[in-house]
């Protein structure tokens, strides 16, 4: 294969995966034009149901809008050289590889997001507040910005360099110790995301004693669940919206509730969202998880490894011999159909872990007061009640209300 087939390989990939996308986007909108089914519906009345369509159509065009803004401009520095311009400008600076890397991807990183920044200015302030759900102030969303530029240069640059570093000192075991350092990173973030980011952004306070917390516990203790870890964070500092999470493992288990699902459920609906997490790791739901993510992660850097090595991969975007930063460019368009094939079999999984769970939260009673905060929480985030189900196979990791409820129901 000669590095113009590659190059048109690597387009037809890109401009496929866009096509598809807007194709999937176009059969969602055409399916929510469909009536509500009549399990669900007591969620909108007809006002309410108006001011859903409204705010899934709004998203639905603005969407389209971004995907093709930021589409458009990959595929100009795709087809005018734009990455090799920007490798020969870092290149001749004369830095060590790893920081070569780092300046290259930390610029494409700055200017994409300072370029895609209006569109998320309309959206937290124009959209999200034309549909009452946005709470944050110009002040938080400007921190908010800063504090993740910090943490990207931090993390994302502290990870980049070391994956670098590792390929340079080892290119034959690189796809090893890199898929080693990754997992290991990953399951720390996993016990630490909340003590050691989330404060960054949130303000996390223990659930206080009382009816709730009470509830919680003594479910907790019928399971035979330890949890002592159980916060409350001040989601509505950015929007109305309501959540409820899980994090961590082992001994750093963490229940966090947000106050906004505090201010619109009952203890006994939250106790059964809680019951329904619960099950997932009654059920070792993440272990599972894991064991398909781990070996999903080593094929990533087993290819990348591969690819790293010849030049072809480099030259099909414009540039002569092979590096680091732009053969990882190829190989992330590359990718992109064996991605889709492991996200579709990993939602097909992730679909029937949360009917397991849903069924757990039953087997103890909580069914009916599950499906009751199911449709709160669509009805407060204006939800989609009819996607399409090609686009529910696709890309769904839950099942849809209606399957939700329509199995407990049985």
């Amino acid at each position: 294969m000669t590095a113009n087939t590659l190059f048109i390989v690597i387009l037809v990939i890109f401009i496929a995966d866009y096509l598809f996308g807007r194709y999937i986007a176009f059969l969602n909108v055409k399916n929510s034009k469909k009536p509500i089914p009549e399990l669900l519906g007591d969620i909108y009345d007809t006002e309410k149901y108006v001011k859903q369509q409204a705010y899934f159509r709004t998203n639905s065009r603005f969407g389209m809008l971004t995907d093709t803004f930021s589409s458009v401009l990959m595929l100009l520095m795709l087809l005018f050289g734009g990455f090799v311009w920007l490798d020969n400008v870092v290149t001749c600076l004369n830095l060590p590889e790893e920081f070569t890397a780092i300046l290259f991807f930390g610029i494409i990183y700055f200017a994409s997001d300072i370029l895609s920044l209006p569109f998320e200015i309309y959206d937290t302030f124009v959209i999200e507040q034309r549909f009452s759900f946005n709470m944050i102030t110009p002040k938080v969303f400007v921190l908010d910005k800063l504090k993740g530029y910090l943490l990207t240069i931090l993390i994302g640059g502290g990870m980049l360099y070391l994956i670098v570093w590792i390929y340079l000192l080892t290119p034959a075991y690189f796809w090893l110790l890199a898929w080693a350092v990754t997992t290991f990173f990953s399951l720390f973030m996993s016990l630490f995301y909340s003590d050691l980011i989330v404060p960054l952004f949130n303000r996390q306070t223990p659930l206080p004693d009382g009816e709730l917390r009470d509830a919680i516990e003594n479910f907790a203790n019928k399971v035979n669940f330890s949890l002592k870890n159980i916060y409350v964070i001040d989601g509505s500092k950015r929007t109305t919206k309501a959540n409820a999470y899980f994090t961590g493992f082992w001994g750093k288990k963490r229940v966090v509730l947000y106050d906004t699902l505090i201010q619109t459920m009952t203890s006994e609906e939250i106790v059964a969202v809680l019951s329904h997490e619960i099950g997932h790791y009654k059920h070792r739901d993440t272990l599972k998880s894991m064991a398909i993510m781990l070996p999903s992660n080593l094929l990533v850097f087993v290819l990348l490894g591969l690819i790293l090595k010849y030049d072809i991969f480099a030259q099909a975007l414009g540039s002569e011999v092979s590096s680091f930063h732009i053969n990882i460019l190829s190989f992330g368009i590359l990718y992109t159909p064996i991605s889709m094939l492991l996200g579709i079999f990993g939602n097909i999984l992730s679909r029937k872990h949360e009917y397991a769970a849903d069924n757990f939260a039953k087997q103890y009673d909580f069914g009916d007061q599950l499906i009751s905060s199911l449709k709160k929480l669509s009805a407060t985030s204006l939800s989609n009640l009819t996607p399409h189900p090609l686009a529910v196979f696709l890309q769904y990791s839950h099942p849809t209300l209606l399957q939700r409820i329509s199995k407990l129901n049985n």
